[in-house]
């Protein structure tokens, strides 16, 4: 019989299909993990409803899951979104470290349009806050396009959700 610890470690061995610098554990989407008479259910909750690595990531965590000998059953949690808050600290270093400026901490006031304040992100390459949008679409719907003003060199910016 496999433990509620083993199926968390497994999961945490899956990259995200467009970032694969974190796993989907690290990422924040699995919701919750549930052992019962050798099937595990596990909850998911994708970054964005029509994020078009779903499927992608549900027949990764299956794949998995059935190596470990158990009957999975991903389920897709829509009716709680998914927030940048979820992002492991260890998730978020991983991010820092492949070039990523990972998203910064939402406050619990008036949401603010952070994506357009230059000294709110820092660049992972040199650290410097002096940095600017280029272009608030980025290669997916949770990431955008940033410039360092001091070392010159653009970088993907996690949006802040």
């Amino acid at each position: 019989m496999v433990s509620v610890e083993q199926v968390w470690a497994a999961l945490d061995e899956i990259p995200d299909p467009e970032i694969p610098v974190v796993s989907l554990v690290d990422l924040g989407v699995i919701r919750s993990v549930d052992v019962q008479n050798g099937h595990v259910y596990v909850e998911l909750t994708p970054t964005f409803l029509g994020c078009p690595a779903l499927e992608t990531m549900k027949a990764a965590m299956e794949r998995k899951l059935s190596g470990l000998g158990v009957e999975p059953e991903v389920r897709v949690v829509s009716d709680d979104a998914w927030s940048t808050d979820r992002i492991t600290p260890a998730g978020r270093e991983k991010l820092r470290a492949a070039g990523f400026a990972p998203p910064a901490p939402r406050e619990a006031s008036t949401p603010k349009l952070l994506q357009l304040q230059s000294t709110v992100f820092r660049c992972p390459y040199c650290g410097s806050t002096e940095t600017r949008l280029e272009n608030i679409f980025g290669p997916t719907p949770c990431r955008s396009v940033r410039y360092c003003e001091s070392c010159r060199q653009p970088f993907e910016q996690m949006k802040t959700l």
